[in-house]
C-alpha cells in the first residue's frame, strides 16, 4: 500500500507533486484518469488520496464518490474549478478538503501532515489477545510488545480491518507488496507463517489466521 495516490493528468503537475511528495518520504502512486484511479486503489489501496476533477474519462466527483462508497480514505480535492457548487459538491461528496489550483506547495504539505495525523494518530485495532496500534506501528499479544517487520505489520493489519472476510492471496499480495515488486507469490505464504508463529497459541493449529483452501487466508 502506498502512503499518497495522485490523481491527475497534467504531467507537470505531477511530476512537481511526486517529487517534492517523496523528497518528504512518502511512497506515491500516480493515476492519470479516474479509471485507472479506482483500479489502482482496489488493488493496492493507499493512505491518502490527491483528487483532481478534470480527468479525461470519469471525473474526480465520480472517483470520490465511488471510493467513498466502500472505504474511508482521506480524500483531498486539488482543482482550478473554483466556485461555489464546485467546492459544496465536492465536500459534500465526502473530500477531506478542496484546494484551489494553482496551490502553496508548502501548504499543501502541511495539510497532508495534518491528515495523516489527525486520521491515524491512536488508531488501534484490538481483537482478542492482539492489539495493532496504527500509528506507532506496534503489536501487543496479552500486553506484551512483538516485534513486527513492516511487511508483516501491514500483513496484519489488513487482515484484521477486514475480520471475517477471506481475502485471497492476489490481493493480499497486492496491498502489500504493491504493483513494482519483484517478489513472488511465495513470499505471502512464508509471511503468513511467520505471523501466525509470532500470534498464535499454536503456529500448527492456527485459530486466527485460517487458510481458505484455494482462495486465501480470513481473520477469524
Amino acid at each position: 500500500m502506498v502512503d499518497i495516490l495522485i490523481v491527475e493528468d497534467n504531467e507537470e503537475i505531477c511530476s512537481l507533486l511526486a517529487d517534492f511528495l517523496r523528497a518528504e518520504n512518502y511512497t506515491v502512486s500516480i493515476a492519470k484518469s479516474g479509471e485507472k484511479a479506482l483500479s489502482l486503489y482496489e488493488k493496492y489501496g493507499a493512505r491518502l488520496v490527491l483528487l483532481d476533477i478534470n480527468l479525461p474519462d470519469v471525473d474526480g466527483f465520480s472517483v470520490c464518490e465511488k471510493l467513498r462508497k466502500t472505504d474511508n480514505v482521506p480524500i483531498m480535492i486539488i482543482t482550478a474549478r473554483t466556485n461555489r457548487d464546485d467546492k459544496l459538491n465536492g465536500i459534500l461528496l465526502g473530500a477531506d478538503d478542496y484546494i484551489e489550483k494553482p496551490f502553496d506547495i508548502e501548504i499543501l504539505l502541511a495539510k497532508i501532515k495534518g491528515i495523516f495525523k489527525r486520521r491515524l494518530a491512536h488508531e488501534i485495532i484490538s481483537d482478542g489477545d492482539i492489539t495493532l496500534n496504527i500509528s506507532n506501528e506496534t503489536v501487543e499479544k496479552n500486553g506484551k510488545f512483538i516485534s513486527f517487520s513492516a511487511k508483516e505489520f501491514e500483513l496484519l493489519k489488513i487482515l484484521m480491518q477486514n475480520k471475517g472476510q477471506t481475502l485471497t492471496k492476489e490481493f493480499l499480495f497486492n496491498r502489500v507488496w504493491g504493483i513494482d515488486s519483484e517478489s513472488e507469490m511465495q513470499t505471502l505464504t512464508v509471511h503468513i507463517k511467520y505471523l501466525r508463529e509470532k500470534i498464535e497459541n499454536d503456529p500448527k493449529d492456527p485459530q486466527k489466521i485460517v487458510t481458505v483452501w484455494g482462495k486465501g487466508y480470513r481473520w477469524t
